[in-house]
C-alpha cells in the first residue's frame, strides 16, 4: 500500500515551473559571484581602476550581500514572499544591466552594492519557498534537484566569463544576467502565488549600527592602502565609524527588549568557534578566486577564456565532494570530514607558494581542484556542526549571523591580500631593483647595456624585475592564506560532536543541509 503524501504548506498550481524559476534566479545570483572574477583584469583597464581598486568590483557586493542577508525574513513577512521575490530578481536584473553599462569604478561599485542588496535575499527566499510547496516526503528530493541545479553556476561560472568577456566584452558578465533575470519575473508572475503578510517589529536601530560597523571596516580595508593608511585624517574617520558601530551594536543587542540579534546564541561554543572558522574560511577560499585571474593573465600570459577554463575544476570539484559529503553523513564523525577539507586546503595552498612564471598550467589545475574538493568537505560539515547544540529559539538569528561571518571573512580576504599584493609589489621591487648595481658580476658580463644606459635594455630589465616582484608578491599572499588556513585545523578539533540521538536524520534534513551549503 502505497505511503499517504502529507499537505504541503503552500500549493500551487504548477509545481515544476516554480521550482524552474526559483532555481533560476538562484543560479543567476550564485552565477554572478563566481562569472565576474575572470574578468578583473580588463575591467580594470577600462575603468580606470589599479589592480588594488578593481577589487572592490567583489567587495562591495560581497559586504552588501551580507548587511541585506539578515533583511530577509522581515521583509519577506512584510511585503510577502511573492513580491520580495519578484522585488529582489527585478532589483538584481536591473542592477545588473547597470554594471554592464558603468563608465567608472564609483559607478560600478554603487551598482554592485544595489546588486549584493538585492542578491543576497534570493537564495534564502528560494529556499523558503521550495520547503513551503512540497510535502515532507518529497523535500530531500525537492532540495537535491535544487541543489545540484545551482551548482552548474560555479563550475560554469569561470568559463562563461572567460568566454563572454573575449568574445563580446566584459560587460557582458553582467548584461547576460538581463534575459535570465526577464525569464525568471515572468515564471514568477505566472506561478508564484502571493503569501499572508505579517506585521512584525523590526530592530531598526541595532541593524543601522551594525551596517555602519561593517561598511566602515570594509571601506577602510579597500581605500586604506591609497590613502597610505593611517597618515590620512579618512583612514582615522572610518576607525572611528567602525568602534562606534560595532560598540553602539553590541551594547544595544544586550540591553534591548528585542534585538535585531540575540547575542545569546554566541554562548554556543559550538557555534562560536564555528563562527570564527567560517571567517578564516571566507578570507582563504575566496580571497584565491581574486588572485588567479589578473595573475595568470597579466604575469603568464593565459588568455581571459583561457583562464576560465583554467578555474572550472575547482567548481566540479566541489560538486563531487558534496555528494561525497552527503552520501557519508551521518556515518562519519563530521569533525574528520572537517579536518579532511582544511588539510586538502593546506596542502594546495602550499602547492601554490611553489608557482613560478615559467610553470605550465597543470598546477592550476590541480591546485584549483585540491582547494575545491576541500571546500565541498568544509561547508556542509561546518554548517552542521554550528548548530548541531544551538537552542531552537535563536536559530533564525544564528543563521543570520553566520552568513553575515562568511561573507565578511570574504570581503576581509580580499581587501587583504590585495593590500598584501599592492605593498610586497613595490618592496620586492625596491629589492630586486637593488642588487642591479654596476658592481654586480651579473650586471657586468650579463647586462652590460643596462651600465651604458641604454633606454630599450634598461626597459626591458625593468620589465623582467616588475614581473618576477608581482610573482614573489602573489607567493606571499598564498604564504599568508596557508598559515591562516593552517591556524584553522587546532580550532575543528576543539569541535563538539552532537548529542547522540535516537531518531537519526531524515533524507529530508540530510538534503536541505546539502542545498543550504551549495547556495553558500
Amino acid at each position: 500500500m502505497a505511503e499517504a503524501i502529507s499537505q504541503p504548506a503552500l500549493v500551487v498550481k504548477n509545481k515544476g515551473m516554480l521550482t524552474l524559476a526559483l532555481m533560476l534566479g538562484t543560479i543567476m545570483q550564485v552565477l554572478d559571484t563566481t562569472i565576474a572574477n575572470v574578468a578583473l583584469p580588463h575591467m580594470s583597464s577600462s575603468l580606470g581602476a589599479s589592480q588594488n581598486e578593481i577589487t572592490w568590483v567583489l567587495t562591495s557586493y560581497i559586504v552588501a550581500a551580507a548587511i541585506a542577508t539578515p533583511l530577509t525574513g522581515w521583509m519577506s513577512d512584510r511585503l510577502g514572499q511573492r513580491r520580495l521575490f519578484l522585488f529582489a530578481v527585478i532589483g538584481f536584473t536591473v542592477a545588473s544591466a547597470l554594471c554592464g553599462i558603468a563608465s567608472s569604478l564609483p559607478e560600478m561599485v554603487i551598482f554592485r552594492v544595489l546588486q549584493g542588496i538585492c542578491g543576497a535575499m534570493i537564495a534564502p527566499l528560494a529556499q523558503t519557498v521550495l520547503l513551503n510547496i512540497n510535502p515532507k516526503e518529497r523535500i530531500g528530493q525537492a532540495m537535491a534537484i535544487y541543489g545540484m541545479g545551482i551548482m552548474v553556476a560555479p563550475i560554469i561560472g569561470p568559463s562563461l566569463g572567460g568566454w563572454l568577456t573575449e568574445t563580446f566584452d566584459w560587460r557582458w558578465v553582467f548584461l547576460v544576467n538581463v534575459p535570465v533575470g526577464a525569464v525568471c519575473v515572468a515564471m514568477l508572475l505566472l506561478f508564484m502565488p502571493q503569501t499572508e503578510i505579517k506585521n512584525r517589529r523590526f530592530d531598526f536601530f541595532g541593524f543601522g549600527m551594525l551596517a555602519l560597523g561593517v561598511g566602515a571596516l570594509q571601506l577602510m580595508l579597500d581605500r586604506g592602502a591609497e590613502n597610505d593608511w593611517f597618515q590620512s585624517i579618512e583612514t582615522w574617520i572610518e576607525l572611528g565609524l567602525v568602534i562606534t558601530g560595532i560598540w553602539v551594536f553590541l551594547v544595544h543587542s544586550l540591553t534591548a527588549k528585542q534585538p535585531f540579534v540575540d547575542l545569546k546564541m554566541f554562548k554556543d561554543f559550538n557555534f562560536s568557534l564555528a563562527s570564527i572558522l567560517m571567517g578564516v574560511m571566507g578570507i582563504t577560499l575566496f580571497s584565491g578566486l581574486a588572485l588567479l585571474p589578473p595573475m595568470l593573465q597579466n604575469l603568464m600570459g593565459y588568455s581571459v577564456i583561457f583562464t576560465g577554463l583554467l578555474m572550472a575544476p575547482r567548481g566540479a570539484a566541489t560538486l563531487v565532494a558534496m555528494m561525497i559529503v552527503g552520501r557519508t553523513s551521518g556515518k562519519v564523525d563530521p569533525r574528520i570530514v572537517l579536518l579532511i577539507g582544511a588539510l586538502l586546503m593546506s596542502y594546495s595552498l602550499y602547492l601554490m607558494t611553489g608557482f613560478s612564471p615559467d610553470m605550465d598550467y597543470w598546477p592550476v589545475i590541480i591546485t584549483g581542484a585540491l582547494q575545491g574538493f576541500g571546500m565541498g568537505f568544509l561547508f556542509v560539515p561546518l554548517s552542521t556542526m554550528a548548530f548541531a547544540t544551538i537552542a531552537p529559539s535563536v536559530r533564525a538569528d544564528a543563521t543570520a549571523m553566520f552568513a553575515l561571518v562568511r561573507n565578511m571573512g570574504q570581503g576581509i580576504g580580499i581587501s587583504l591580500v590585495s593590500v598584501v599584493l599592492s605593498s610586497m609589489m613595490q618592496v620586492n621591487h625596491a629589492e630586486l631593483a637593488e642588487r642591479l648595481t654596476v658592481d654586480s658580476m651579473a650586471v657586468q658580463t650579463q647586462m652590460p647595456g643596462l651600465i651604458a644606459g641604454n633606454g630599450q635594455i634598461i626597459a626591458v630589465i625593468n620589465g623582467l624585475v616588475q614581473k618576477q616582484s608581482a610573482m614573489l608578491a602573489y607567493l606571499d599572499d598564498f604564504w599568508l592564506m596557508l598559515i591562516l588556513s593552517l591556524a584553522s585545523i587546532p580550532l575543528i578539533l576543539l569541535l563538539r560532536g552532537a548529542k547522540k540521538s535516537a531518531k537519526p536524520k531524515t533524507k529530508e534534513e540530510l538534503a536541505i543541509e546539502r542545498a543550504h551549503a551549495m547556495a553558500e
